[in-house]
C-alpha cells in the first residue's frame, strides 16, 4: 500500500484513467485516484491497484489533502461540461500555483478559456492531448501538453517518464501556450481520420478488383515492412485475418456505418475558420457522415446506375499502384495538417516546434509510423518549411508515386468506386503545384453580380471594379461577401 503524499491526483477511473494511473505508478510516482463513484475507487484499489503506489480519495477535499505542493490534479473525464464541473469543485480547495491538467479530448477553444480563467485565479492550467488508446495509456502514450508554461517543470518528469519512447526519446514535450496542446491533439486526430479513410478506400478497391481477404491481409503485412510501416497498417492486417467463432472472417459482418467523436469535425471546422485547405481530413469526416446514411444508400443502390466495367488489368501491378497511391495521399494529408498547425500558430502566437510534434507522434499514438521520422528531419533541416511537399524527401516520394497515384484514381472512377480521400489528395496536389488557377473567373463573377472588385496581374493591391453590363454602376461593394 502507498504511503506519504501523492505526486499527482487523477480524476476519472474509466479504463484510460486506470491505465494511466498504473503507468505512472510503474514509473515510481505515487498517484491519488478519485472518481465520482466512490465504489469505483474502492474496487480499483482492491484489484488492479493493489500493492502499488496508489492512494484512494473519498472526496475532492480528501484528494487535495493527499497531494504534495504544488498540487497537480489531472482530469480524464468526458470533454465539455464535466471538465468545467470538476474544475469548479477543485478551485475552492486549491492554492496559488497549483496545477489542473485536462487530459481529455477537449476542444482547444475551451482550453484557451480555462487557461485564462484559472490564470486570473493564480492557478496553472494545462490542456494535454493524450493519444494511444487504452494500451497506450497503460504502457506509454503520446502526450501533448500546453497551457501555462510555469506548470511544465512540475509535471515534466511525470509526463516524460510515462510517455512512449522512440529511439530513447519521450514522445512528449511542451507544445505551447493556452490551447496549443489540445489543438495539436485535434490535428493529430484529424490526420488519424484521414489515414483511416485512405486505408478504407484501398480496401474497397482491393475488393473491387477481386482480391481475396487472405491476400489483402498478406499485402498489408508486406506494406508494413516498408515506408508504410505504421500502427494503422499493422492493425488492418490483424483485422483482415481475424475470424469469428464460426470460422468465417469477422470484417464482412460488421455494419458499414462509421461513428465519430468530434475531433475530426473540429479539425475540418478549424481549417475553414483559418482558411487552410485541409481537404483530405474534410472528406474523411464527410465520408463517415455518408456511411451513416445506410438506409438511403440501400435504396439508392437499387435505383441509381453506375458503370458496368470490370477490372481487366494486372492485379499484382495494381496492388503496387495502390501502395504508392496510399503513400502519396498520406504525404498530402500530413502536409495539410502541418499547414493548419502553422496558420493557427501565427494567429495565436504559439511557438510550435513542428519537428518536436512529429517526434511526439512517432510512438504511443494511433498515427505512429516510421514516416513521421522523415517529417521530423524535414522540419529540423528547415524550421520555416512552408509545405512538406517541398521537402526533398517528400518531393522525391511524390514524384516516384505520381503515375501510380493517377492510375488508381482514374481506375476508381472507371469502376465507380468512391475514393474521396485519394481523389482530393491528388486534386490538392495538382492545385498546389498550379501557377494559375481559375479563381480569376470567380473574381470576375463576384465583381459582375456583387461589385466585389478584383486585382489585375502586375498591379496587386489595387482593387478594380468593372461595369460589366453597362448599366450596373461604378460603385463597388463594401459589405456583401458571397
Amino acid at each position: 500500500m502507498a504511503q506519504g503524499k501523492g505526486d499527482i491526483g487523477l480524476i476519472g477511473l474509466a479504463v484510460m484513467g486506470q491505465n494511466l494511473i498504473l503507468n505512472m505508478a510503474d514509473h515510481g510516482f505515487t498517484v491519488v485516484a478519485f472518481n465520482r463513484s466512490i465504489e469505483k475507487v474502492h474496487a480499483f484499489l482492491a484489484n488492479e491497484a493493489k500493492g502499488k503506489s496508489i492512494l484512494g480519495a473519498e472526496s475532492i477535499p480528501d484528494l487535495i489533502s493527499k497531494l504534495k505542493t504544488p498540487r497537480r490534479v489531472m482530469l480524464l473525464v468526458k470533454a465539455g461540461a464535466a471538465v468545467d464541473s470538476f474544475i469548479d469543485q477543485l478551485v475552492p480547495h486549491l492554492e496559488k500555483g497549483d496545477i489542473i491538467i485536462d487530459g481529455g479530448n477537449s476542444e482547444y477553444t475551451d482550453s484557451q478559456r480555462r487557461h485564462k480563467e484559472l490564470q486570473a485565479k493564480g492557478l496553472r492550467f494545462v490542456g494535454a492531448g493524450v493519444s494511444g488508446g487504452e494500451d497506450g495509456a497503460r504502457y506509454g502514450p503520446s502526450l501533448m501538453p500546453g497551457g501555462n508554461k510555469e506548470a511544465w517543470p512540475y509535471i515534466k518528469d511525470i509526463f516524460q517518464s510515462t510517455a512512449a519512447k522512440t529511439d530513447g526519446q519521450p514522445c512528449c514535450d511542451w507544445v505551447g501556450s493556452d490551447g496549443a496542446g489540445h489543438f495539436v491533439k485535434m490535428v493529430h486526430n484529424g490526420i488519424e481520420y484521414g489515414d483511416m479513410q485512405l486505408i478504407g478506400e484501398i480496401y474497397h478497391l482491393m475488393q473491387a478488383i477481386g482480391i481475396d481477404q487472405a491476400t489483402m491481409a498478406d499485402t498489408f503485412a508486406e506494406w508494413n515492412k516498408g515506408e508504410l510501416d505504421s500502427f494503422l497498417i499493422d492493425i488492418t492486417k490483424d483485422i483482415l485475418r481475424y475470424k469469428d467463432t464460426d470460422g468465417q472472417y469477422l470484417l464482412p459482418k460488421i455494419r458499414d456505418t462509421a461513428g465519430q467523436k468530434g475531433t475530426g469535425k473540429w479539425t475540418a471546422i478549424a481549417a475553414l475558420n483559418y482558411g487552410i485547405p485541409v481537404t483530405l481530413i474534410g472528406e474523411a469526416v464527410f465520408s463517415r457522415c455518408l456511411s451513416a446514411l445506410k438506409t438511403e444508400r440501400q435504396t439508392a443502390s437499387k435505383i441509381l446506375p453506375g458503370p458496368s466495367v470490370q477490372f481487366s488489368g494486372d492485379k499484382k501491378q495494381f496492388l503496387e499502384d495502390l501502395r504508392q497511391a496510399l503513400y502519396a495521399s498520406k504525404i498530402v494529408s500530413y502536409a495539410q495538417g502541418f499547414m493548419l498547425l502553422r496558420e493557427a500558430a501565427q494567429v495565436h502566437n504559439w511557438d510550435l516546434d513542428y519537428g518536436s510534434i512529429a517526434l511526439m507522434w512517432r510512438g504511443g499514438c494511433i498515427i505512429r509510423s516510421v514516416f513521421l521520422g522523415q517529417i521530423k528531419q524535414a522540419f529540423d533541416k528547415d524550421p520555416n518549411l512552408r509545405s512538406l511537399l517541398l521537402a526533398p524527401f517528400f518531393l522525391n516520394a511524390i514524384t516516384k508515386s505520381q503515375t501510380s497515384w493517377r492510375n488508381v484514381v482514374s481506375t476508381a472512377i472507371t469502376l465507380g468506386i468512391p475514393t474521396p480521400a485519394l481523389s482530393t489528395a491528388l486534386a490538392f496536389y495538382d492545385g498546389y503545384r498550379s501557377e494559375r488557377l481559375p479563381a480569376n473567373l470567380l473574381q470576375a463573377q463576384r465583381d459582375y453580380f456583387g461589385a466585389h472588385t478584383y486585382e489585375v496581374l502586375g498591379k496587386e493591391g489595387v482593387f478594380v471594379h468593372t461595369n460589366w453590363t453597362g448599366h450596373g454602376g461604378n460603385v463597388s461593394a463594401s459589405s456583401y461577401n458571397a
